[in-house]
Order: structure tokens, then C-alpha cells, then sequence
């Protein structure tokens, strides 16, 4: 049942990322309280410390599966390879011969700026990571819940098309509300808004479509939708 299967994924994804908010909210608090280090740190330190590079090469890897990365050149000649969740907007500029300051922080680079001024968090960045954490929850937790009940509901109800549909109907519904978060944590990103914003913008969103979902349900087992293309998808 590939429903239910996507649905068990989903739902344990989501309450792992669940788990992972806290953590990451007093990875960001740290980060954000660190003073400037006084002096070159000769080993991993909690201070930051701003390192002037040069890019020997970068490869933004769009259109592929790969994560952006780039290879940065201490003035000792030694690499130091970082790479980036996202390519804009620093490492889609970055060309070889480029200089760039990385913040250094417990031993790993997790900003780089240009000499424009713009920042980009690497993979290792703590900023952004709890809004992260939170939405993908939020989308993961939504639609393996919904989508778990609408895979279990027909197969209690064996035979009967109008449970079937109403199963149908609720496991879409899912879906939209998972989607649902995922759009409200891209504009939380685009917009810099604080991560309160994203249940406060899902929740009605979500509201909505559990509405939604309820009438559709109740028409569904009332035999409304028994000519609906909800009712074709299967289960199997």
C-alpha cells in the first residue's frame, strides 16, 4: 500500500524534525551570543573569528541533486572545502580568484561573505535552522497523520466505494496541508519574518483545509462524490 508507506515515512520524518527544534533553537541562541575571538583560534572555539579566503573554485550544481559547494584558499595555500543548502546568494557569484570572509565558528566556516557585502549561511550555519526544523514538521507531521488515517479508513471498510472515496478525499487533503507549510516556510525565508510566523500563517491555512476536508468527506459518504476523480487513485 504505497499511501500508507509514504504516510508512516512522512509522519516519522516529521516527528524527528520535531525533536530536532529545540536543539537547533539554542544552537542558533550560542551562535548569536558568541563574542569576536580576541586572536586566531588554534583549535574549535565558540567565538567568531572572520577569515579572509580566495575561491579556487565553485560549482553552484544547479538543475542537479548536489548541494552547492565551493573550495576556499587560506593565505597559507591550505583548501578548505564548504558547501552551501542553497546557491544564492554568494556561491552563485563566486568565481575562482574571488576574495571572501568566512566566519569561523567551532571550527567550521558557517557564513561566507563577499566583497559586495552579501552573506550566505553554509551547510553548517545554525541561522534558519529552527524555521526549518519547525516547517518541515509541520508539512511532514500534517499529511502522514491525515494521510495515514485516509490509508487505514477503507481498509476497515472493504467493498464499500463511498469509504474508499471519503479515504481518498481526507489523504488528499493531507497533502494540501503539507504543502500548505512548505509555501508558508518559503515566505517566512523570502521575507525574513520570525519563526512565530509560520504556525501563526499555517494554522489558518490548515483550518481551512480541515474544513474543507470534512465537507468533502461527509459529501463523499453521502454518495455526492461517487462519479469524482477522487475515487480513482488506488491504494494498491
Amino acid at each position: 500500500m504505497i499511501w500508507l508507506l509514504i504516510s508512516v515515512v512522512a509522519l516519522v520524518a516529521g516527528v524527528a524534525m520535531a525533536f530536532e527544534i529545540r536543539g537547533a533553537l539554542e544552537r542558533e541562541r550560542e551562535f548569536r551570543a558568541s563574542p569576536a575571538c580576541a586572536s586566531v583560534p588554534v583549535k574549535s572555539s565558540g567565538c567568531l573569528w572572520e577569515q579572509e579566503f580566495t575561491v579556487r573554485k565553485a560549482d553552484a550544481h544547479r538543475g542537479e541533486r548536489a548541494s552547492a559547494e565551493a573550495e576556499l584558499l587560506l593565505p597559507s595555500g591550505k583548501p578548505w572545502e564548504v558547501t552551501f543548502p542553497q546557491t544564492d546568494p554568494v556561491v552563485s557569484e563566486m568565481k575562482p580568484g574571488d576574495k571572501v570572509v568566512g566566519l569561523i565558528w567551532h571550527g567550521h566556516v558557517v557564513e561566507v561573505r563577499d566583497a559586495a557585502g552579501r552573506r550566505q549561511q553554509t551547510s553548517t550555519g545554525p541561522v534558519e535552522w529552527p524555521e526549518d526544523r519547525l516547517g518541515g514538521a509541520l508539512a511532514c507531521i500534517s499529511f502522514g497523520l491525515t494521510a495515514l488515517v485516509g490509508s487505514l479508513w477503507p481498509l476497515f471498510v472493504r467493498g464499500n466505494q463511498r469509504h474508499a472515496t471519503a479515504g481518498a478525499v481526507i489523504r488528499w487533503h493531507g497533502l494540501g496541508m503539507g504543502v500548505a507549510a512548505i509555501l508558508t516556510l518559503w515566505a517566512q525565508a523570502a521575507n525574513d519574518w520570525p519563526i512565530w510566523s509560520i504556525p501563526a500563517i499555517w494554522g489558518p491555512l490548515a483550518l481551512l483545509v480541515l474544513a474543507s476536508m470534512v465537507a468533502f468527506v461527509i459529501a463523499a459518504l453521502r454518495g455526492d462524490l461517487d462519479d469524482d476523480t477522487l475515487s480513482a487513485p488506488s491504494d494498491s
